[in-house]
């Protein structure tokens, strides 16, 4: 009884690995057709849209990149232009919400913060309105 269970297990699993290893056909060839016709199309749309965002990398963003610079060159002699007419740093006005400190910063002599430029900031501790 054994052997005959073992041999009709045996003989099921062989005919379910016929079963998957024929091929596969199409319900009919139009169908295969449409399915390779799309599929063409699609790759053809790949590879033009591919071809449009490649020129416009080369041929668009450059010119682009470089208008740009010079015209955030300009703008930035201009400022500095402008900046040179102001009175020193010195004589301007220090208003009383300028430059408030409640305690010292934890770095460098405590009254200067991380973004502090000496060439545009200017704070001086004697100083009152």
């Amino acid at each position: 009884m054994l052997a005959q269970r073992l041999t009709s297990r045996a003989a099921q699993r062989f005919a379910t690995q016929l079963r998957a290893q024929a091929p596969r056909r199409f319900a009919s060839t139009e169908t295969e057709s449409q399915f390779v016709r799309e599929r063409r199309a699609v790759k053809e749309h790949a590879v033009a849209t591919t071809e449009l965002w490649r020129k416009i990398s080369l041929y668009a963003v450059p010119p682009a990149l470089l208008l740009s610079g010079l015209n955030a060159y300009n703008l930035w002699n201009e400022h500095w232009e402008h900046w040179e007419h102001l009175p020193p740093l010195e004589e301007r006005t220090e208003y009383p919400y300028q430059n408030i400190r409640t305690r010292n910063f934890p770095w460098g002599d405590g009254d200067k913060t991380l973004f502090w430029n000496d060439k545009v900031n200017y704070h001086n501790k004697d100083k009152t309105t």
